[in-house]
């Protein structure tokens, strides 16, 4: 079998080098220590996430208005009845490159890596792309790629105003009643972790709003577990899954046992 390393001089390539081959009782070893260093980088990531729950939230004064599939909405109509929300800006328009077929390739890859979005909105989140593209161009752009994210039309100066004229970004907002505020920012390669369920309601203000986080008083909180579902079977207000109840709650108690053995 060619190692790497021979591949590597094989191609033209200078040599990798590559890590020692060890026993596997030396691998575990090694595993543990870096563990410990992951765990705490867990534990750190928990902490910014309870930090950023206690940010300033700012008001959005202006009236703001977009082109959906069914014509023109407002930021609070974005929001689709739930109570958080976050606007990722991706490039779409003319003078992007890939355009009219494509979307920027980088917004192209953060759409790719968006979880069902049944997820989030079963945390009273709703995520969306704007972009400055029509409805027409984005239906299509949608269907090519088999993207079934909520993607509306810029009109104005949202993108200008919210740091996202230029460049990328998320932009996380909360309402009260009909009052709207902007609570969280995050765009560059603070892009890059985003897709997933948890990375995403890690950025907003209620977080993922389960008893184990660290939130300020009052906030919204289940058990952790109990509250996940098929991304086709949530249902509004739904009673306890009594079973489900019982598996997460013994898959929980074999891995707080075996954590606390270590």
């Amino acid at each position: 079998m060619t190692s790497a390393a021979e591949s590597g001089r094989k191609s033209g390539q200078t040599a990798m080098h590559t890590p020692p081959v060890v026993s596997p009782q030396e691998w575990e070893a090694a595993h543990e220590q870096l563990l410990v260093k992951e765990k705490a980088q867990t534990r750190a990531r928990d902490a910014l996430a309870a930090e950023r729950r206690r940010m300033p939230w700012m008001a959005v004064e202006k009236n703001y208005a977009f082109e959906g599939p069914d014509g023109k909405v407002s930021l609070l109509d974005l929001f689709d009845g739930r109570r958080q929300m976050i606007v990722y800006r991706a490039f779409f328009e003319p003078g992007v490159f890939g355009w009219p077929d494509h979307a920027c390739r980088g917004c192209s890859m953060v759409a790719d890596q968006v979880a069902h979005v049944a997820h989030l909105n079963a945390r009273d989140t709703t995520l969306v792309f704007v972009s400055r593209a029509p409805q027409a161009d984005i239906a299509r752009l949608k269907a090519r790629m088999g993207w079934e994210i909520p993607w509306f039309t810029l009109t104005d100066s949202f993108d200008a105003d919210f740091g996202v004229d230029e460049w990328h970004g998320h932009n996380v907002f909360i309402r009260d009643g009909d009052r709207v505020f902007r609570t969280y920012f995050i765009n560059n390669r603070g892009d890059e972790q985003m897709g997933g369920t948890w990375n995403y309601l890690d950025i907003t203000p209620l977080g993922r709003q389960e008893a184990w986080e660290d939130s300020p008083e009052g906030y919204p909180q289940t058990p952790a577990y109990k509250w996940w579902n098929w991304h086709d079977s949530y249902a509004a207000d739904p009673a306890a899954d009594k079973k489900w109840a019982e598996v997460s709650e013994a898959g929980e108690a074999a891995f707080r046992e075996a954590n606390t053995k270590q």
